[in-house]
Order: C-alpha cells, then sequence, then structure tokens
C-alpha cells in the first residue's frame, strides 16, 4: 500500500515528534507498504523516511521543481519525482496515494491535509485521512473543526471522514481500514 505522509520539515520540535515519526515509517516498511512524501531533507519528514529506510523499506519523494536546489531534498533514499509546482505536488502525491497520515507540521502541512479534507468532501478522493495526534498536537484543530460544525460552518459529516490517532501503530492501523465515511456531493459541500 502506498501511504502519503504530510509533516513538518523543521528541525527545531520536540523529539518525541521526530520519534513518532521515525516509528510510524519503521511500521510502514514493516508492513511492505511505500512512503509517498514531499522528499524534505529535514523535519518529520526526514525522520519517517529515515524509518521506512532503516526497515528496508521503500518511498517516493515528491518535490516542484524549484527545491531542485540546495539542501531541501532527501535524495539518497528512494525515487524522487519533481513537478512543476506546488500544486502539482500535492495533487501527484495524493494520485498516488491509497490513503494519508498527517504528522504534526505548521501551515503547508494544515494545507494538505485541508485540501484532501475537502476532496474527500466533495467524493472526489475517498481515501482515508488519520491524523497522528503526538503529544496532543491535534486537539485543538479536532476542537475547532468540531465548533465549526455546530457553527454550521462545516458538515458534521466531515468529522468522520477523519480519524484520529494516539499512536504511530494506531494511524498505520487505521490508514488501511478501507474509508466508509460515505464522501459527500458537491451539492451536500456546504450543509
Amino acid at each position: 500500500m502506498k501511504i502519503c505522509v504530510f509533516g513538518a520539515s523543521s528541525d527545531a520540535l520536540a523529539r518525541e515528534y521526530y520519534d513518532a515519526a521515525r516509528r510510524l515509517g519503521e511500521l510502514m516498511a514493516k508492513g511492505g507498504h511505500t512512503l509517498v512524501y514531499g522528499g524534505g531533507a529535514d523535519g518529520l519528514m526526514r525522520a519517517c523516511a529515515d524509518g521506512a529506510e532503516s526497515g528496508g523499506g521503500t518511498a517516493i519523494g515528491i518535490a516542484p521543481r524549484m527545491f531542485d536546489e540546495g539542501n531541501f531534498l532527501r535524495r539518497d533514499f528512494g525515487e524522487l519525482v519533481f513537478t512543476d509546482t506546488m500544486a502539482g505536488r500535492k495533487e501527484l502525491m495524493r494520485s498516488l496515494a491509497e490513503a494519508f497520515i498527517v504528522l504534526p507540521g505548521g501551515t503547508g502541512t494544515l494545507d494538505e491535509f485541508f485540501e484532501t479534507l475537502t476532496l474527500k468532501q466533495l467524493g472526489e478522493q475517498p481515501k482515508p485521512i488519520v491524523l497522528l495526534n503526538t503529544l496532543g498536537f491535534y486537539d485543538t484543530l479536532c476542537a475547532l473543526l468540531r465548533d465549526m460544525a455546530d457553527r454550521g460552518f462545516v458538515g458534521a459529516s466531515a468529522l468522520g471522514m477523519i480519524s484520529l490517532a494516539a499512536s504511530p501503530e494506531e494511524a498505520l492501523f487505521l490508514a488501511q481500514i478501507p474509508d466508509r465515511s460515505g464522501a459527500r456531493s458537491r451539492a451536500d459541500y456546504n450543509k
């Protein structure tokens, strides 16, 4: 199974975030899964790829051509594919993936998550989406989404399209469960 992992590129986080990302990569390799990720040489992307490599796994890094200079990318593990734009990067990652696991991250990670969730709401991608809630990172986001649903800004069904995992083991388990959330049509999107 090809699993797309979104996550932070920062190297200034608490150790537990890197440990969980690395463990996820190890578990994916052990299970014979391919890591699809942004190809980053730093942060949680790097830690997950390191785990996959240490477990003998495979990876496909996808990056926009603008990252082809400098030390932004991990070039020594797996296949590296370039796209023309960031939008193309996300599109290719989504098309290759059979499931998504979202590690803690910043605005780029949240952009990837929300676009993937929006497409799921529109019925354009039925694949599982799992948030790995290391150190309770996604607690406030989940509370915000619940509040948005209560106020009518987000359809209540959107909350059922996301799984929240407390550990890398649980995240990988949930990513492998076929989606049963019932993605909505465009007409249902604003309900």
